[in-house]
């Protein structure tokens, strides 16, 4: 069992910067791919950005590769998102997710456990 808490989201201009972390509980956070996703309303949960187990592989939505950052702190049981040059359009509840599997997935429904979100607001 895995227990995820986001949190550092916040209000923030376009063109400025949050990073997000996620905080997970249980032995073996290590041998979990995280994810990051995101949910504006009336929209599909979407991938964001997901990390391997030794954050040796990573993976980014085309809409925020160069400007996100996923990485994980495997002795702090931690996965951040670094965001950077953020847009109106990445307004949105952002979950953390955890997978008990070895290969990074981008489908919502292949996750195991989720956060309760963290929602980040960008002004233009």
């Amino acid at each position: 069992q895995v227990q995820l808490v986001e949190s550092g989201g916040g209000l923030v201009q376009a063109g400025g910067s949050l990073r997000l972390s996620c905080a997970a509980s249980g032995r073996t956070f290590s041998r979990y791919v995280m994810a990051w996703f995101r949910q504006a309303p009336g929209n599909e949960r979407e991938f964001v950005a997901g990390i391997s187990w030794t954050g040796g592989t990573t993976r980014y939505a085309d809409s925020v590769k160069g400007r996100f950052t996923i990485s994980r702190d495997n002795a702090n049981n931690t996965v951040y998102l670094q965001m950077n040059s953020l847009k109106p359009e990445d307004t949105a509840v952002y979950y953390c997710a955890a997978r008990n599997a070895m290969v990074v997935r981008t489908t919502p429904y292949e996750y195991d456990y989720w956060g309760q979100g963290t929602q980040v607001t960008v002004s233009s």
